[in-house]
């Protein structure tokens, strides 16, 4: 299931997610221009890397990504979902709580594999935190979703609840199947306990985050 557009618009302009998504734009266009091995040396160098971390790559490394895919569907999330929980947080509160949704998944990360040697990279983390919020702020709001089918695809308004309900099961599935993978000798590209980290301290945090709900706040059915 592919995100669209949500129903909710904004009240207020979305400095900080549009930021965010230009300081990783950037942050691409830069890993690009570097030659294969000057790559390598920088994704391990600012990645966070469990053996060995450092504390500053726990930031960098959400700024960083390895694939036109990974960067393009982590920033249509956050374009998505960003805009409202700023809305709701306000821009200060904001940079906060994507920063420290992004730690805290990094952390989860790395408590799980605490011995990997694969340096990881990726906003998911934060923008997992993002989605968090967004579950718990918006769980009625609707969501233009594509569903890719066998022939045809179909587009639908899904229930917000639902559609990033669905996306945590399936992260803390993944996770379950990564960690059972990792004792047979296998490892896996993705880290699905960053994300399931990231969501749960962002459904928990928007709690300490969130300003009060204005009045007259527009509504959605």
């Amino acid at each position: 299931m592919i995100p669209l557009r949500d129903v909710i618009p904004s009240r207020t302009t979305p400095y900080v997610t549009v930021t965010i998504i230009v300081l990783n734009a950037l942050a691409w266009v830069y890993e690009l221009a570097l030659p294969a091995p000057a790559l390598d040396d920088f994704i391990r160098s600012w990645g966070v890397v469990p053996a060995d971390v450092t504390r500053s790559t726990y930031v960098s490394s959400m700024f960083l990504h390895g694939s036109w895919m990974h960067v393009i569907g982590n920033m249509w999330y956050l374009w998505i979902f960003g805009d409202n929980v700023e809305d709701r947080m306000g821009h200060g509160r904001f940079v906060l709580f994507y920063l420290l949704c992004g730690v805290g998944a990094a952390i989860g990360h790395v408590v799980a594999q605490p011995e990997s040697l694969v340096p990881t990279i990726g906003a998911s983390g934060a923008i997992a935190g993002v989605m968090g919020a967004y579950f718990v702020l918006y769980p009625h709001s609707r969501v233009l979703t594509l569903i890719p089918l066998i022939i045809i695809w179909e587009i639908v308004e899904l229930p917000a609840i639902f559609l990033l309900g669905f996306w945590f099961i399936l992260q803390l599935f993944s996770a379950g199947a990564t960690a059972l993978a990792a004792t047979a000798g296998a490892s896996g590209g993705i880290a699905f306990v960053a994300h399931v980290a990231g969501f749960v301290l962002g459904a928990a945090g928007v709690w300490v985050f969130k300003q009060r709900q204005p009045r007259g706040e527009w509504r959605y059915y």
